[in-house]
């Protein structure tokens, strides 16, 4: 199972020396876990939940930017030329669900689009209907199997997605069936608003009580999987989908942009900026692996992981080797997941609209910018001029990072190695 929060820095969680917000579950998450400390995505949502999907760099599957579904777009992503891993699941036997957020194609219009993409059941925020936008919190819009949901008008929407991924384990554990799902689960993305326990205590809406009932639903799901009993042979991984906001959507005022820039503290020190930015602070994000006994206890990898990783990674959990004529960009790190040396890489890839970033874990290199980034101390970073006269090491990094720009562009993936029996 995965948890794809959606707009949640590495900086947020405790257990990442985050120091603003209150995420015990997550904490002792990884504390029961591994925690990698270097997995980053695209900074926005549609690019990163594609590269998520199909194994692809951004340059590949070409969705760089938000798709509009929220305006009703006919514009969809064709998982039918973009496979996916929840279709190679599914033909594994497989029972495959989703919820939350799906801003991957407007269901009005597309209403098989989730089965087709992999899926056999789903509990969806259906973002456009009617003519309209809906919301995702209170008073939620869901789409239940291709019904929109009658009976949750008074209920917290993020709740009832929780409710559901606990049904569908309960419901795949009666029928010795093993399951696939992927709840991206809708908080913290603004707007900022109470949540139930806000509710409950009389107590303004904030970013930090948003995460924090992230935080405890997460929580929720965990204990699930330990009263079904499953916990030996259920792998559940959190991961953010980009950065953190960087705007605070609190308090505003007539006449005024009711945003602000916002700053978020660590042990390490201060993140500025976020979501939509192409730099440690848009594309770092949490990724945390829970569950069977061979996940070792309390570990921390530092292998840099690129969302695409996951693909292969869940293929590879579940003993289905990929067909030959399948092309994918990530490489397994299921090895990784049981302690062990794994394969690593040396460079992630993300994008955002025509701009993309190869980032080495040192120095960060950007298609349309003779600056290079040099992120050897983050979250401090230092913008270097990489045309002038520079060290040997910066003027070595722009040409090798310049060149797996190119190489990567102009090729076609590569199929992944077979999993060893």
């Amino acid at each position: 199972m995965l948890i794809f929060a959606d707009d949640l820095g590495y900086e947020t969680l405790g257990c990442y020396g985050g120091l603003d917000f209150h995420t015990p579950r997550l904490d002792h998450m990884a504390s029961e876990g591994l925690r990698f400390s270097r997995a980053y995505t695209s900074p926005v949502c549609t690019p990163s939940r594609v590269s998520l999907h199909t194994g692809l760099y951004v340059m590949r599957h070409r969705q760089t930017d938000v798709l509009p579904v929220h305006l009703g777009t006919n514009k969809y992503v064709d998982f039918q030329k973009l496979p996916t891993f929840a279709q190679q699941l599914r033909s594994a036997g497989y029972a495959t669900s989703v919820t939350g957020k799906w801003q991957l194609a407007t269901l009005e219009k597309h209403p098989h689009h989730i089965r087709d993409s992999g899926f056999d059941s789903w509990c969806v925020w259906q973002i456009w209907r009617d003519g309209a936008k809906t919301v995702r919190h209170w008073n939620p819009t869901l789409n239940h199997d291709g019904r929109v949901r009658d009976d949750v008008g008074e209920r917290f929407g993020p709740d009832v997605l929780v409710d559901y991924v606990i049904d569908q384990m309960r419901e795949a554990t009666e029928a010795s069936q093993p399951f696939l799902i992927v709840h991206n689960e809708m908080l913290p993305h603004d707007p900022i608003i109470q949540t139930p326990d806000d509710r409950t205590a009389g107590r303004s809406a904030s970013l930090g009580n948003m995460i924090t009932y992230l935080d405890k639903l997460a929580g929720r799901v965990l204990d699930a999987v330990d009263d079904l009993g499953i916990r030996k042979h259920t792998y559940v991984i959190f991961m953010g989908d980009n950065g953190t906001h960087q705007r605070d959507f609190r308090n505003p005022r007539a006449g005024e942009p009711n945003e602000r820039p916002h700053t978020r503290h660590t042990k390490a020190g201060q993140v500025n900026g976020g979501k939509y930015e192409l730099n440690d602070a848009g594309t770092h994000v949490p990724l945390i692996v829970w569950g069977p006994d061979q996940v070792p206890v309390d570990s921390v990898c530092d292998d840099l992981v690129d969302v695409v990783d996951l693909f292969p990674t869940f293929c590879d959990l579940a003993r289905h080797n990929l067909p030959d004529s399948l092309a994918i960009d990530g490489h397994s790190i299921a090895s990784q997941f049981h302690g062990q040396v794994g394969p690593k890489r040396d460079w992630v890839i993300h994008g955002i609209r025509s701009d993309v970033n190869v980032f080495d874990g040192h120095w960060r290199w950007a298609n349309h910018s003779d600056k290079l980034i040099d992120a050897s101390e983050l979250p401090k970073e230092q913008h270097t001029d990489a045309l002038s006269d520079q060290t040997t090491e910066a003027s070595d990094a722009n040409q090798r990072l310049s060149n797996v720009f190119q190489t990567v562009s102009d090729s076609s993936p590569a199929p992944p190695p077979q999993r060893a029996e």
